[in-house]
């Protein structure tokens, strides 16, 4: 990323760039940013926008040959082409002799490090990975972000704001969007101020119902599940994430049984390592054995559903209530 920085600084910008990784709203920042210094403003004759996989690879290598017209360069943005995990060899055969006047940018969600394309444009132009960021980074990005606007957040009340919404940056953005249009002309965010208006996400919603079935609240449980289908959540799709729910658990009991490190079943489980202190609890009051029936029912109520012996909504029902008979 500071490489991107210090090329728009100098003016002196690389042939091509593969913007690659997980991270949706940094990704977009650096192409944006990449796009105001490359891109004379409503210059549509030598800017050119591809999404999607079905793009033509010769189409673009034609473009990227022609001359721009009356300007200093021809920039071409690419979206998800794909192309960095097959497909990719004419592209990069191309890279190899690059039309100089031309800018190529590539925005991928997934890549494969051994494609001869990834390889290619590494050794002549710029690949940068945007990961998730850890917690620390994020909560120092909330915190600039707010004081920007004038305003204070305590690092408890930022971690309950991870924990309700999660770590994607372009969910966490527009959620402080929100708190900061709440919170008006005061100073401080308080813990009441992001529970009034920053949406749980779904997986949150499954967490808390997790909990209320381990904690035999069978009432609270339900008004959860009838919640999230308010909330046009498809039953199938609870069932997935009740099902992940309780792989996660058995992942997180197994690892640290095992000896392993907080960072380390953050990493295995896929979550923030903030987070790992709440699936382990969560997984403590549970058995084993339960977990492992859970996800049998889980494939069971999936059954019923698809071969139309049962609806969805009541087959999801009975799965979430048939565990209170453990």
């Amino acid at each position: 990323m500071q490489r991107i920085q210090n090329d728009i600084k100098s003016g002196q910008f690389q042939p091509a760039y593969l913007l690659y990784g997980e991270e949706r709203y940094l990704k977009r920042q650096y192409r944006d940013r990449l796009k105001t210094a490359l891109c004379a403003p409503g210059d549509n004759m030598n800017n050119h926008f591809y999404e999607g996989k079905n793009v033509s690879v010769g189409e673009i290598i034609d473009l990227a040959e022609t001359l721009p017209f009356l300007a200093q360069r021809r920039v071409i943005f690419m979206d998800d082409s794909g192309l960095f995990k097959s497909g990719g060899e004419q592209m990069a055969e191309y890279l190899g002799a690059q039309n100089e006047s031309t800018v190529l940018i590539f925005t991928e969600s997934e890549v494969d490090k051994r494609s001869k394309l990834f390889k290619t444009l590494q050794g002549k132009g710029c690949a940068v990975e945007f990961a998730a960021q850890d917690e620390k980074t994020l909560k120092r990005w909330v915190a600039g972000t707010l004081g920007k606007e004038g305003k204070k957040i305590t690092e408890n009340t930022v971690e309950l704001l991870l924990n309700k919404i999660g770590t994607d940056m372009e969910n966490i953005h527009t959620e402080l969007e929100k708190l900061i249009c709440y919170c008006m002309d005061r100073e401080v965010v308080e813990p009441q101020d992001v529970e009034a208006v920053c949406a749980t996400r779904i997986s949150n919603r499954i967490f808390d119902m997790v909990t209320a079935i381990a904690e035999k609240r069978q009432k609270d449980a339900l008004e959860l599940y009838y919640d999230l289908l308010t909330l046009k959540e498809p039953p199938m799709r609870i069932l997935f994430l009740i099902a992940r729910q309780c792989n996660l658990l058995l992942q997180a009991r197994a690892m640290k049984s095992k000896g392993a490190s907080n960072k380390e079943i953050a990493s295995g489980l896929g979550v923030p390592p903030f987070a790992v202190g709440k699936y382990l609890s969560q997984a403590s009051r549970f058995k084993s054995a339960v977990l492992r029936r859970a996800l049998s029912r889980c494939v069971e109520a999936e059954e019923t559903v698809k071969t139309g012996r049962m609806n969805d909504v009541m087959s999801v029902e009975i799965l979430i209530v048939s565990v209170f008979e453990e």
